[in-house]
């Protein structure tokens, strides 16, 4: 293949020793992009498997896929809507991507910087961990968020957030929702309000379902909310989308339905017990199933809560983990009226404890095989 003979001919100049090995770092991240590694494990203990890191990320960014194209044409829809004009479907969708990617632009030109940067620093390989976290920021945010706050969120999540805990895999909390906090608590005026969700029109008010639940003035049906056709992040609002993106991740295993499946029931619990308990008429007595297909609950139980990075890795512990996570991110919806969006917070509370929830759940395994053994 010529490519391939291409990259070996040039590949000596990039080892140690040759005139541009100072760039090994940066020759290697493109040559394992293109191109299966070719090295293999010779001592200690590894997973051996045909899938590596860099398959696994893209199946989700593959997964991310339907919530992006979705996300697109809202955004263009959600403009028509508020100017007032008639566009086609195309026009929307197309002015939609034109917005979205300067996003993505900012979001990989100034994370994947940091992250070249950083393994030439080091020396070491570029992991393909933020080829995810550049894919998810652009979704989370607002469309016309400033690209300069964007970069500096951006700078925040990839330094503060992974590099200084040693890299991909080493990291504690979430990098894309680091930046989104980042945002959320810098520039509050950029990352909540009414006029903040909809795009290239001054002064109009396009309250998200949570926003207008919270003020007890719901106008958005729960088949509104389903299909996403809703004020709000780019990737958050389609349902629709983004369960197609969960059933792609369960089929490859790459995230766990526990997690998902144990978020929901969080999400119930709290939001039947708030309903068992409301007065008539008030938000706590919202059906709790609502709040499944609201804000950014989807989104963040298939794509956030399941990074298996940040998230428990025991079995139980994964049990535990999503269960809270639902139920925390309901908790702050209804008991905090300053802040209707519960999800950023929970999900990163709970990547604080999943290492202390692994702890007891395999203390706890351990004590019971220690007492089956004493018992025989």
């Amino acid at each position: 293949m010529g490519i391939r003979k291409f990259i070996d001919n040039i590949k000596p100049t990039f080892e140690k020793g040759g005139k541009l090995g100072f760039l090994h770092s940066t020759f290697d991240a493109f040559e394992s992009f293109a191109f299966v590694p070719n090295t293999t494990t010779k001592k200690g203990s590894h997973v051996r498997d045909c899938v590596d890191l860099k398959r696994v990320m893209i199946v989700v960014v593959v997964a991310l896929l339907p919530a992006l194209l979705f996300g697109a044409y809202n955004v263009g829809y959600q403009h028509a809507l508020a100017a007032g004009t008639e566009m086609s479907f195309m026009q929307m969708f197309w002015y939609g991507i034109l917005k979205v990617i300067p996003l993505y632009l900012v979001s990989y030109i100034v994370g994947l910087g940091i992250e070249f940067v950083s393994a030439q620093i080091r020396g070491h390989e570029v992991n393909e961990g933020y080829l995810v976290s550049g894919m998810l920021i652009p979704l989370i945010v607002p469309v016309d968020v400033p690209l300069w706050m964007l970069a500096i969120a951006v700078a925040f999540a990839v330094i503060i957030g992974k590099e200084v805990f040693g890299g991909t895999g080493m990291n504690i909390w979430n990098p894309a929702l680091l930046a989104r906090a980042f945002l959320f608590f810098a520039y509050p005026s950029k990352m909540s309000g009414d006029q903040v969700w909809v795009s290239g029109v001054d002064g109009f008010s396009g309250a998200t379902p949570l926003a207008q639940a919270s003020t007890g003035e719901l106008q958005y049906s729960f088949m509104d909310m389903f299909v996403g056709l809703i004020p709000g992040s780019v990737g958050e609002t389609s349902v629709i989308a983004i369960l197609i993106g969960a059933i792609i991740l369960i089929w490859t295993g790459v995230a766990s339905w526990k997690i998902m499946v144990s978020g929901v029931a969080g999400a119930l619990a709290i939001g039947l017990l708030a309903n068992a308990f409301a007065p008539e008429g008030s938000y706590l007595a919202m059906p709790a199933y609502y709040h499944l297909v609201m804000g950014g609950f989807a989104f963040g139980i298939v794509f956030m809560a399941t990074d298996p990075v940040t998230s428990s890795q025991t079995e139980t512990g994964k049990w535990i983990y999503g269960f809270l996570v639902g139920a925390i991110a309901i908790i702050v919806r209804l008991f905090n009226p300053g802040y209707p969006e519960g999800m950023m917070l929970a999900i990163l509370l709970m990547n604080t404890f999943a290492p202390l929830i692994d702890y007891y759940v395999v203390n706890a395994n351990i004590k019971r095989r220690l007492k089956r053994v004493n018992s025989k």
